[in-house]
């Protein structure tokens, strides 16, 4: 059975170009700098792409009526359940900081 290839979206495809660039630059000082600029400014850009994805899956739910499961396939390699968790704007180390604080308070 053939493996079913996903389309990459344009915009991915941009940005390993753009770190393609990076790569293919003469000057170790400019490459250094650069590099260095975009790791500085990346839990921004981390943060600002999780917000994103958080409005589009919220979206996805409330605008299109996608459920759960459907949501999670278009994100891919996740459960439904992390789908969930990502509309609530929930990350892997706020999951564990709220499991962790769950567990640390005397049972009700």
């Amino acid at each position: 059975m053939a493996e079913e290839r996903k389309e990459v979206p344009e915009e991915v495809t941009k940005l390993r170009e753009a770190l393609a660039a990076f790569a293919a630059m003469d000057d170790d000082v400019a490459c250094t700098a650069a590099i260095s600029e975009v790791l500085r400014q990346w839990p921004d850009f981390g943060s600002e792409l999780r917000q994103l994805r958080e409005q589009r899956v919220n979206s996805l739910r409330q605008q299109h009526g996608m459920t759960w499961p459907e949501i999670a396939a278009v994100i891919g390699e996740v459960t439904p359940e992390r789908a969930q968790q990502i509309s609530k704007g929930l990350s892997g180390a706020r999951r564990k900081k709220d499991k962790r604080a769950a567990e640390e308070q005397p049972g009700e």
